[in-house]
């Protein structure tokens, strides 16, 4: 006789809790096997570029990858939802996604001797998520999960960009946010960050100066000075101004980090912004897609103690903001054509109906394909914020 639900999710979770960082996928399968009778549970992480669905393996890898396009672990992966593919007689492959606070992680793969009912595909892709949150916190102790990622070796540069960030994409109830940055094995000086509280979100996107190493050492100080004065509580001004001493104070001004900074009150929607440098914002509004600028202030570290100040800026539910860096808009096809702001405009517009955490993706796509070469010459970031607001408004 099955377990209860209920027992079995219980028992998957206590043994996930208890299990070795590194054994967590053994540790689950064992878990499904003999509560789900599967016959086979597999791992795939989304890779760096979020085109490929690495299985999770010791080196050497064994496996081939699955491309997350025209696959069916794919369709499950991009539509975050559960997806039970038929096999021959009764038996059946689900697909679960595995997902923390929206930060698109991979799919749980569990082979059954049957077709789930719609309680216990529900209880499995439960399990997925819970799965998820324990590689996040196994992460600080093992390499297993963020070598299962990769396709390809990171450059030095990207390893310490890639270390940086707080994920790939996260979700509350006001907003649903995604980024990507590109080329994702060689990024040197684009990046990103946000945090979020009970009363506001902060985003910030950086573009450090120069290539390589140099770019990565910049924006890694100017983003650890951002969050250091962030966690101290000083107002959006005064982080800016901080983070443009600590940069200064290591440089003297020969190089400078161009960032964006902003604020958002998650229950009014008003937003104070910091333009200082070349990540730029379009807003998709009804049909209307439009460039917002803001008054353009110094870069980081450009000159001593320069002072900022916050503008003031409003969102309304339904708002759709694209953040670029000028690796986006100032790229150049072989004719010498900007991708400018047209060219963004009709990518806003083409990726309108998809969740935000898969338009940076498809932006930096079609990014490539008006470029036409392999190699990008300047690395690219872009976030998408889909403004939800609160449910008075």
């Amino acid at each position: 006789m099955a377990a209860p639900a209920e027992n079995r999710y219980l028992a998957v979770e206590q043994a996930l809790r208890t299990a070795e960082p590194h054994e967590l996928l053994t540790v689950a399968r064992a878990q499904l096997r003999e509560l789900f009778r599967a016959d086979a549970v597999d791992l795939l992480l989304a890779d760096y570029a979020l085109t490929m669905l690495q299985p999770v393996a010791e080196l050497p890898y064994t496996t081939e990858p699955i491309p997350v396009n025209g696959s069916t672990p794919g369709q499950a992966f991009g539509a975050q939802q559960p997806f039970v593919e038929r096999r021959p007689g009764p038996s059946a492959t689900a697909h679960l996604p595995v997902t923390v606070r929206g930060d698109r992680l991979g799919v749980l793969v569990v082979e059954l001797p049957d077709v789930p009912e719609p309680g216990e595909l529900a209880e499995l892709a439960t399990i997925a998520m819970t799965l998820g949150h324990e590689i996040v916190i196994a992460e600080r102790d093992t390499d297993l999960y963020l070598q299962a990622r990769r396709a390809t070796r990171l450059t030095l540069a990207a390893e310490m960009q890639w270390q940086l960030l707080p994920g790939r994409s996260c979700r509350g109830a006001e907003y649903d946010l995604g980024a990507q940055l590109e080329p994702a094995y060689a990024i040197y000086g684009d990046n990103f960050d946000w945090s979020t509280s009970a009363e506001h979100l902060t985003l910030t996107l950086t573009n450090g100066m120069g290539e390589g190493l140099d770019a990565a050492l910049l924006t890694n100080l100017a983003i650890s000075a951002l969050r250091n004065a962030r966690r101290a509580g000083v107002p959006l001004a005064d982080q800016a101004a901080l983070a443009d001493q600590a940069v200064y104070g290591q440089y003297g001004g020969r190089l400078h980090v161009s960032v964006l900074l902003l604020r958002f009150e998650l229950g009014t929607g008003k937003v104070e912004v910091i333009d200082a440098g070349s990540p730029k914002m379009w807003r998709l509004r009804g049909n209307t897609v439009e460039q917002i600028g803001f008054q353009d202030q110094l870069p980081l570290g450009m000159f001593e103690d320069t002072p900022y100040a916050a503008e003031q800026f409003q969102v309304q539910p339904g708002d759709r903001l694209i953040f670029v860096s000028d690796g986006v808009y100032d790229v150049a096809s072989p004719a010498g054509e900007r991708y400018g702001a047209r060219s963004l405009a009709r990518a806003i517009n083409l990726t309108r109906l998809l969740p935000a955490a898969q338009v940076p993706r498809e932006v930096l796509q079609q990014l490539a394909g008006h470029r036409t070469t392999g190699t990008a010459e300047d690395d690219a970031m872009v976030m998408c914020l889909d403004w939800h607001g609160t449910t008075g408004d």
